[in-house]
């Protein structure tokens, strides 16, 4: 039974199934929410093989509005497939930060590592230099305080600690090895992502952390690498002088024995010798990141909390959001007091990348409309929280036929003289106002008796209530169809051919 199960959940559904996937993954909105209105159980859906759902394929290709369709609709948000990585992790790596910040505000998890490199999705977007999504990744760890990037630069004389702000559980999330110790600034520094390794840096990524050797993993470098090793062997200039910067050490080696300077050398990266063989006079001053935000951490909290997608329009709202004019205000810019709605608050600090502040510390991000600072963001009094989106975890898809309720039927009780099988309904609970009552008729399930036998003329029961007469053309039909013959081929016909003709017409064979 348990296989026949699986079979169900493989192949019941999955005609529908493979339409959500193709509307996921081509960003027809319409045609995603038009199936899961009719089955809400198809977000369980997944392709044979490789194990991708719909939210897989709708986060690599950066259909966001998908991602939260589907995410409301019930589906699992940290759900793998057969290489271990979820939505998250694929939107890191395609670097579709609009899927990161919806998943991110769903509380995805971004511990989870994947089943081939240990990878998380910090580690895929560091690989491919995706800022933005690193920023999102780590919204949770960075106080919106002003003092943030001096305590993590260690320039603060406050001897208190910030509020809310744990540094060493945030060291630990971005200093995280994959398989063979490798970081995400070993990542960034490899492919040469210069504004990736400055972001990372600034947030307490460590310059003194080496790869291992574990066994699972080809290091051409060599285990005990630094990131500065990674660099040399990249050939990027500007990522050594700013690791060296920040106190990376040119005369550390591997297990190899090799320096950054032969790494350099054995990789023909020739202009960086001059880099690489000198230390520089007293320690160069590096420039704060552009991709800092502090105030990211204050909207992602009251977006959890409130909502950022206020359907309150123009015509309902007397004062709404100067930047996009379309919905209500809802926070407003602590310093400046300027007013904008949850969802513009979020897109200023998800896209900024720009250091230029008239007034305010290091990460907080310009105003559009007075370029003031903001740290920080804070509800206006009239915002209320909503209620949490439940999302139900046990939907699972079963071999079944659906119906819309208000066109559900009373279904004639099919009776046989072998059983009586019962049509019962299941109700499924609504996932939202949006979401119509459904209901689901399982197919009836018909028990044979052992002694069954076709053609055999002792049996007594049968599929189809039938007289002796029937029974015995039935017989007959069988015992000659079953007689093996070339050159007649109406002579090869089937039970089922007889039995079919003789309902149809009402005579024999």
């Amino acid at each position: 039974m348990k296989f026949l199960s699986i079979v169900g959940n493989s192949f019941g559904c999955s005609a529908s199934g493979e339409r959500l996937v193709s509307a996921a993954r081509d960003g027809d909105l319409q045609e995603a929410r038009a199936l899961l209105e009719y089955n809400p159980r198809l977000v369980r859906y997944s392709t044979f093989g490789v194990r991708n759902s719909p939210l897989h394929y709708s986060a690599a290709q950066g259909h966001h509005e998908i991602v939260s369709l589907l995410i409301e609709s019930g589906v699992d948000i940290n759900l793998r497939n057969y290489r271990g990585q979820t939505a998250l992790m694929q939107a890191c790596q395609h670097g579709h930060w609009e899927v990161v910040l919806t998943l991110i505000l769903y509380k995805a998890n971004i511990h989870r590592a994947d089943y081939l490199n240990g990878g998380t999705a910090l580690h895929l977007a560091a690989l491919n230099g995706h800022s933005r999504c690193i920023r999102l990744l780590l919204a949770d760890y960075i106080p919106s305080v002003p003092n943030a990037w001096n305590r993590l630069r260690k320039k603060s004389n406050k001897t208190g600690s910030i509020l809310e702000f744990d540094e060493s559980t945030l060291r630990e999330v971005i200093n995280r090895p994959a398989d063979g110790g490798v970081t995400a600034l070993h990542m960034a520094a490899l492919n040469g992502h210069v504004e990736s390794v400055q972001l990372l840096l600034d947030l307490g990524a460590s310059v003194s952390e080496v790869t291992i050797e574990d066994g699972t993993t080809i290091d051409l470098i060599g285990a005990g690498s630094t990131s500065l090793h990674y660099a040399a062997c990249g050939g990027n200039a500007q990522c050594c002088q700013i690791l060296i910067a920040m106190g990376a050490s040119l005369t550390a080696e591997n297990a190899n024995g090799w320096t950054p300077l032969m790494v350099a050398r054995s990789w023909h990266r020739t202009g960086l010798e001059d880099i690489l063989s000198t230390q520089p006079e007293g320690r160069l001053e590096v420039l704060p990141s552009p991709y800092l935000a502090l105030p990211l951490m204050s909207i992602v909290k009251i977006a959890r909390e409130c909502g950022w997608r206020n359907s309150d329009s123009l015509s309902t709202c007397p004062d709404p959001c100067v930047v996009c004019l379309e919905r209500k205000c809802t926070v407003a810019a602590k310093g400046c007091d300027h007013e904008f709605c949850t969802q513009c608050a979020l897109y200023l600090c998800s896209t900024n990348s720009s250091c230029a502040v008239a007034k305010g510390p290091i990460g907080s991000i310009p105003c559009p409309l007075c370029r003031h600072g903001i740290v920080s963001f804070d509800k206006l009094p009239g915002t209320r929280p909503i209620k949490e989106i439940t999302r139900t975890s046990s939907l699972s898809l079963t071999f079944c036929t659906c119906s819309v309720d208000h066109q559900v039927q009373e279904s004639t009780s099919l009776t046989t003289g072998l059983c009586k099988p019962g049509f019962h309904c299941t109700r499924i609970s609504p996932l939202g106002s949006s979401f119509r009552s459904l209901s689901c008729q399982k197919f009836p399930s018909i028990k044979l008796n052992s002694s069954f036998c076709l053609g055999d003329p002792e049996t007594s029961s049968s599929l189809v209530p039938c007289n002796r007469n029937l029974r015995d053309k039935l017989v007959g039909c069988s015992r000659m169809n079953f007689r093996r013959s070339v050159s007649n081929t109406d002579r090869r016909r089937s039970w089922f051919s007889a039995l079919n003709q003789y309902v149809t017409t009402g005579s024999g064979c």
